[in-house]
């Protein structure tokens, strides 16, 4: 019923596509054979559509004259190759397998997932925070951008820290997991902002369950006062396609009710805390695997008027047009998000609901 209102005469597309089988994209694993796994993949009649999007998506030179180069905000996340099967295509991807390498070759996702780590923008030598690590996908994407001077990630739960460390153990090369300085932590976020304010260049809000980075040692502090950092804050949301096929402790049941309608101001808390830690200047994705513009256009704009009224703190909400005209051969994007972009399931592209948000802290 909410839906419905919300979305119009799309959310009867957008339902039966909830209930059909979701696709999948495959994440080359840069640390197996690279160049053999995409050359299966592309056997398999899979692109990749990061690479095929941002070679399409290049400026063009006019006049004989060279073309200008974009804003430094529309830069994506390097290094990342991520297959998937054409629109309507409904294949699988057969079950990822060891490489020669000792570690597996893909890793499979809804690649709708990856939007928000590309919209990171990340560069060589940033220090990196996942605040939403569990069970593990965007963390590993983080890694094979190959910027990462230092990465933490967290989960609240131990058992979803466990299958984090899995993914890690299976995927990543142990002298690249120590290189990296890849630290599992679990820790409450709402109070970062307390902890460690005005620290970090760059923080990723990614909402799922409460999650955290917590600073174990001086010299870490130290990496992160003087490099680009990233901090993915993730906090609980609806889950909308899980909470559909799943009926064991469902977030829609009428018993959750009061904690469903509490998402809201948990998420605002998160967000909260982590533009708090953030330093002026530096920038915030905020993301959520739900279709409630209560958890994610309102949940931003809530944050950021909370921020000017109660610290002075102005934000500013970053154009991401251009990077729905980017991926939009891949993916079916809602087109009234007043603020952000919303990738929506369509049976043509069956990919989300995936939300994003990109922010600058301005002061």
């Amino acid at each position: 019923m909410t839906y419905s209102v919300q979305f119009g005469d799309l959310w009867p597309s957008i339902r039966v596509s909830l209930l059909s089988e979701q696709k999948y994209g495959a994440l080359v694993n840069n640390f197996a054979a690279w160049d053999r796994v995409s050359a299966e993949l592309e056997q398999l009649s899979a692109r990749d559509f990061v690479n095929e999007a941002i070679f399409h998506g290049e400026p063009e030179p006019k006049n004989g004259q060279t073309a200008a180069p974009p804003p430094a905000s529309w830069a994506c996340s390097p290094n990342l190759r991520c297959f998937t099967f054409a629109r309507g295509d409904v294949s699988r991807f057969p079950p990822a397998r060891l490489g020669s390498l000792g570690v597996m070759d893909y890793y499979l996702m809804d690649a709708a997932s990856l939007l928000p780590v590309l919209a990171l923008g990340l560069q060589p030598g940033d220090t990196v925070l996942d605040l939403c690590a569990a069970p593990g996908g965007k963390t590993l994407a983080l890694l094979q951008t190959g910027c990462c001077r230092n990465l933490a990630a967290n989960d609240l739960s131990t058992s979803r820290a466990g299958r984090l460390q899995k993914v890690l153990h299976s995927y990543v090369p142990q002298d690249v997991r120590d290189r990296n300085r890849v630290r599992v932590t679990s820790w409450d976020g709402r109070k970062w902002g307390e902890l460690e304010g005005d620290i970090y260049d760059r923080v990723f809000s990614l909402v799922a369950e409460i999650q955290a980075v917590w600073i174990l040692t001086e010299s870490w502090l130290y990496h992160l006062s003087a490099r680009e950092v990233w901090v993915l804050v993730d906090v609980p949301c609806t889950t909308d396609r899980h909470s559909l096929h799943e009926e064991e402790n469902n977030i829609f049941k009428r018993s959750r009710k009061k904690e469903r309608q509490m998402l809201p101001m948990l998420q605002m808390q998160l967000l909260a805390a982590g533009l708090l830690a953030t330093k002026p200047g530096g920038h915030v994705v905020y993301s959520t695997c739900s279709l409630s513009h209560l958890q994610n256009e309102y949940v931003v704009q809530g944050t950021i008027e909370l921020l000017a009224n109660q610290y002075d703190i102005k934000v500013h909400v970053e154009d991401l047009t251009h990077f729905r005209k980017l991926f939009m051969d891949t993916f079916s994007f809602f087109p009234s998000c007043q603020v952000g972009e919303l990738v929506i399931p369509n049976l043509m592209a069956n990919f989300g609901p995936m939300y994003f948000c990109k922010m600058c802290r301005m002061t």
